[in-house]
């Protein structure tokens, strides 16, 4: 028992199989990928592709999601896909995922404060805001290729609604008191 324990310790065929032959699978698989990303008709695919990142594009492939085009505050835009039920929420976290690929493609590693950005800006389509994140991107009228914007805007604390700057509260709150 004792030689057949050294044999197989000793042996690299019998060390571990199963990992070599998954990494091997892995690294073919991963040069796969990387061949397929390069391809032009590919190039809207994410690079950090995930499984609900591929369901979305074959939904937006299948009608059933849409491409919305994001206008930044410095007029520059991207293009998010979500799917045709979602919502609010839905589509910020869509934005964030996007900005956050991009940031991370172009600069390096990069933290973005989205409590800050909710919180100092929201979205508006056709002079509509989308404050509620539980309401239907469909009741605001957005629909595949619609355009959505950032606007800037503060929410109160204290009725989690969208309300004037803080700074023309704050001085308008001085200006009273004297």
């Amino acid at each position: 028992m004792d030689a057949v324990q050294m044999q197989g310790e000793g042996d690299p065929k019998t060390e571990d199989p199963i990992s070599y032959s998954s990494s091997v699978k892995k690294a073919r698989l991963q040069s796969m990928l990387s061949a397929l990303l390069d391809d032009p008709i590919l190039s809207d695919v994410p690079k950090k592709l995930s499984l609900s990142d591929v369901q979305t594009l074959i939904s937006l492939e299948m009608g059933s999601a849409m491409k919305i085009s994001i206008l930044k505050l410095d007029a520059s835009s991207f293009d998010v896909a979500v799917l045709n039920s979602a919502t609010v929420k839905d589509l910020k976290l869509a934005i964030k995922k996007k900005t956050n690929d991009m940031e991370q493609s172009q600069m390096g590693h990069r933290h973005i404060s989205w409590r800050h950005v909710w919180a100092n800006y929201c979205l508006m389509h056709h002079n509509e805001k989308l404050i509620d994140d539980n309401a239907l991107l469909q009741d605001f009228g957005i629909r595949n290729n619609s355009q959505v914007r950032f606007i800037p805007y503060v929410i109160a604390r204290a009725s989690k609604r969208h309300s004037r700057r803080r700074k023309h509260r704050f001085f308008h709150g001085l200006s009273k008191s004297l």
